[in-house]
């Protein structure tokens, strides 16, 4: 019994050190924006990069014009030679959204502060090229 209640114990505190050890990490963030919204942004705003975050095969098939091509996969490598103001508004996108929250988050936990994530070009009604 006295084995069960040790073994239950310990247990109880990995829990409890893993979840104390999450709460207080700081945690990266972005906003989720719609497709309507990003468009507004581009059509009033200046300074903006519009990130596509697929493949450079899906970027050549079409992409929304003037977006800059970083693959979700290198942007911790990468983004800190292409997108050098932390500050700049930057609109990111994929295909269906689920690339484009990677990026946004590694993004973020880069130190990047102005994210706009607005998920897939399925999604986009707007031109493409």
């Amino acid at each position: 019994m006295k084995k069960q209640v040790w073994v239950l114990f310990l247990i109880m505190m990995l829990l409890t050190a893993c979840g104390q050890d999450k709460e207080n990490r700081q945690e990266a963030v972005y906003m989720n924006i719609t497709a309507q919204q990003a468009k507004e942004m581009m059509d009033s705003q200046e300074g903006y990069i519009i990130l596509d975050t697929r493949t450079q095969e899906e970027y050549d098939e079409s992409h929304i014009p003037g977006a800059l091509l970083i693959p979700h996969d290198e942007i911790k490598e990468k983004a800190e030679d292409v997108l050098t103001d932390k500050n700049q508004l930057i609109l990111v996108y994929c295909r269906s959204g689920r690339r484009s929250k990677l990026a946004a988050e590694a993004l973020a936990e880069l130190g990047y502060t102005n994210i706009k994530e607005f998920g897939g070009i399925i999604d986009w009604p707007y031109e493409v090229e």
